[in-house]
Parts: C-alpha cells; structure tokens; sequence
C-alpha cells in the first residue's frame, strides 16, 4: 500500500495541500519581482540622477576653466592696451615737446636770419635812393624781389609752425566781406592787370564771423595761386548767402588741377610739377597755410576742379550781424624828415649802419648805437633832444631797447615818441612794447613804411 502511494507521488498527483502552497509561492514571487522592479527603477533614477549631477559637475568645472582662461586673456588685452595708451601718450607728448621744440627753434633761426636780411633791404632802398644806371636799378630790383621771396618763405614755415603747434589763436569777429576783399583786390589787382587778367571782387554786402589776419591770409594765398597758374581769362572772388553761412569761392580759368593732386597741393612743398605761366616755381606752401588757418578757424573748405577749365576753392562761413560803423579818423599826410634828430640803437651793425644811410638820405640826423652806453657816449649833452627813437627790441647781453626808450624820455622828462624794431612775432613782444607806448614794426623793415610812420609821429608830435 505504501509502493503503491510512492508511486502516485512519482506519477505527479499533488498532494490536498500543496496548491495552496504553489500560489503562495507565486504570489510571493511576484511580489518579490514587483518590488525588484521598484527597486531597480529607483536604483536607475538614483544612477541617472548621480550621472546628471556628475555632467553638470564636470560642465562647471569646464566652464570655469574657460572663464578663468577668458578672464585671463581680457586681463592680458587691458594690461596690453593700457602699455599701448600709454606708450601712445608718451609718443603724443614727446610730438608735442618736438613741435614746440621746431616752433622755438624756428622762431630763433627767423630771428637770426631776418637780422642780415633787414640790413640787406635797408641797404638796397638807400642804393636805390642814388643816381644809378637803368641796368643797375633792374639789378637792385631782382634783389629786392629774391629778399622779398626768402623774408616770405621764412615768414611762412614761422607761420606754419606755429599753427601746428596752437600758437596761434583766432579771435573772430563780424567781419564785412567787402573790406577784405577790397585789400586783397589791392594787392593782386595790378598783379593780374599785368599778366592781361581780369580779377573780379564780388563781396555782395555780406557779414561773416571770422578772424580778420587770418581770413585775409586765405583769400590772399588763393588768390595768389589762382593768379599764378592762370595763363588766359581771369579770377572771381565772389560771397554768397547759403542759409546761416556765406560761401566764398575764388574761380579761375587756369589749367585745373589733376584728380591725382587734389589732395597733395595742400602739403608743404608740393607743387604737383605745375610750373606758373610766368615760368616763376613756386615754393608750395600757400595752401599749406590755407588749409591750417581754415582748420583754425572752423571753416569748411573744398575744391572742385576740371583739368584744362580751371579750379574753384570754397569756404564757408558762418554768417555775422553788421557792426555798428566806427568814426573815421582824420588822415596825416606824411611831411618831410629833413631836419629831424633820430635816436638810433641797433645792436646788428650791419642794419644800424644801413638805416644810417637811410636816414642821410632822407636828410635827417642820427645818432646811432649799436648799445646803450655807446648811445650815452655818443649824445652831445642834455641840451640835444631826439625828436623820435627807433629802438631794436633784443639787444646784445639780453638787454632790451625799451630801456633806452624809458631812459631817453625820463631824462628829458618828455614822451618822446619812439619806434621799436624786432624779428620777433611773439604776442608777448608786441604786449610790452605796447605798454610802453611805442610803435611797432617787425623786421625786416620796408623803408616806405618806416619813412611814412616817421613822417606820421613827427607829425602828431
């Protein structure tokens, strides 16, 4: 019975109870695997999770990196571009300190080489005063003309240096535009005249606001080339309103200036290879000085041209209220020297012995120096009383020409009217002659000038 019973257990038949058994241990199982899934599935977002977090770990590190690195270069660009500002302020300072150092240099060099040069046109305009061949008064003119050219030349690079430097600062006002194109029409009126131009001066009753030297120094170099380079025709100077500015354009119907040289004309020198029609090189620095004196100024300026037609300069302005008119003053005509008694101090031998000549010449007496104590030496006694002084600005020593002027007239207790001579353009020259109640000329000195203000202060006296 028992063989029988083992062998239905063999053959698979269960057991009453072991079902209950089997469920159970399915159900259990499931649940086991239920709660192994849970458990991987929040073993997996936990390993995403760390993974996430790790990524982001890594990026920051990364990106800090990139910043420090960043960081670094902009550090080393500023350090670069402070050494760059302040090697460029070291480069801007040191320009300054050269140009001031040209501008001083050049000041003196005009100084010295105007001192021979006065002498030189002070002897000519007493040669002149001679009986002299017809032959001789030409060569006596080609060298007034070659003096007239270097005084020019040395006045011009003293003016473009000192525009350079802003030495020289406008001081606008209104200005009417006939007065000063009636002066440059005087100047370059017979000029043209004698080549077969026409120059024509059309102010047309307008008022500008400008600087009066220096707007009359542009017309003049414009109009000067404009003359120049023009064979046939003539020249316009003409103002016209544009709105709350005036346009002045100076035409010609020269040659015209290629497209190539527009821009060149206005450095120093050049010349573009233009040669005048009168066969006369010039020396290329008009437009120069055209160019820096408008950039003073504030004014526009253009140029239009056409090769073969001509060229047109133009400047704007800014428009002005008229002035109230200024009363005129009586006019002196000059009167003669002869007889006047001339106080002369002139450290420069050679200009003193020529303006002795001069002064021989125009029948006058001088009593000239070349210092003071020579001048005292020199002075017959406190009775002879000079009727003027004419008084070199820088004497040898340092010592200054004022001081003998101060001295003339506290000994003959009389304001003996007196003429200072220099080579010196400095405003602070001019200021101290001022004050003292002189007259000023620069060198070097044109006798017809001199003799007329002579003649004017004797006159008044």
């Amino acid at each position: 019975m028992s063989q029988f019973m083992s062998i239905g257990l063999l053959d698979g038949a269960p057991a009453p109870d072991t079902r209950d058994d089997t469920e159970a241990l399915h159900r259990r199982i499931a649940k086991l695997e239920r709660i192994n899934a849970a458990l991987m599935s929040q073993v997996e977002r936990s390993m995403d999770q760390r993974g996430s977090a790790y990524s982001l770990f890594q990026t920051a590190i990364t990106l800090e990196g990139q910043v420090r690195a960043r960081t670094e270069e902009l550090t080393a660009l500023m350090r670069s571009l402070e050494r760059s500002n302040q090697a460029l302020t070291a480069a801007k300072e040191e320009a300054e300190r050269a140009n001031r150092s040209k501008t001083r240099f050049l000041t003196a060099a005009s100084h010295d080489l105007l001192q021979p040069l006065n002498a030189a046109r002070l002897s000519l305009s007493a040669l002149g005063d001679l009986a002299v061949s017809r032959e001789a008064e030409a060569i006596v003119g080609q060298v007034e003309r070659g003096l007239q050219t270097i005084e020019d030349l040395i006045k011009t690079l003293l003016d473009i240096s000192k525009l350079d430097a802003g030495l020289i600062q406008p001081a606008p006002r209104s200005l009417k535009v006939a007065d000063v194109m009636a002066s440059v029409e005087a100047s370059f009126g017979p000029l043209a005249a004698r080549k077969g131009l026409r120059l024509a001066v059309r102010p047309g009753g307008l008022w500008v606001s400008s600087d009066l030297l220096l707007l009359q120094r542009i017309l003049q170099n414009l109009v000067s080339n404009a003359i120049r380079y023009t064979e046939t025709g003539g020249v316009l100077v003409a103002a016209r309103p544009r709105g709350d500015r005036v346009r002045i354009d100076v035409i010609d119907s020269g040659a015209g200036i290629p497209e190539a040289d527009r821009d060149l004309i206005f450095e120093e020198f050049h010349r573009g290879g233009r040669e005048s029609v009168d066969g006369e090189i010039a020396l290329g620095l008009g437009l120069s000085i055209v160019r820096r004196s408008a950039e003073a100024l504030g004014h526009r300026l253009t140029l239009a041209s056409r090769v073969g037609h001509g060229s047109r300069f133009t400047l704007m302005l800014p428009q002005a209220a008229p002035e109230a008119p200024r009363p005129v003053q009586p006019v002196v005509l000059p009167t003669s020297l002869t007889g006047a008694r001339i106080a002369v101090i002139e450290n420069d031998r050679g200009a003193l012995e020529a303006l002795a000549r001069l002064f021989q010449h125009w029948d006058a007496y001088a009593l000239a120096a070349r210092d003071h104590l020579s001048l005292m030496r020199l002075m017959p006694g406190s009775t002879w009383v000079p009727d003027v002084i004419i008084a070199d600005y820088h004497l040898d020593g340092g010592a200054c020409g004022l001081d003998t002027v101060t001295w003339l007239r506290s000994i003959h207790a009389s304001n003996i009217p007196a003429v200072v001579t220099t080579a010196d353009h400095s405003a602070e020259v001019e200021a101290h002659v001022r004050a003292v109640g002189c007259e000023l000329i620069h060198k070097p000195i044109k006798p017809a000038q001199l003799r007329a203000l002579l003649a004017h202060l004797l006159t008044r006296n």
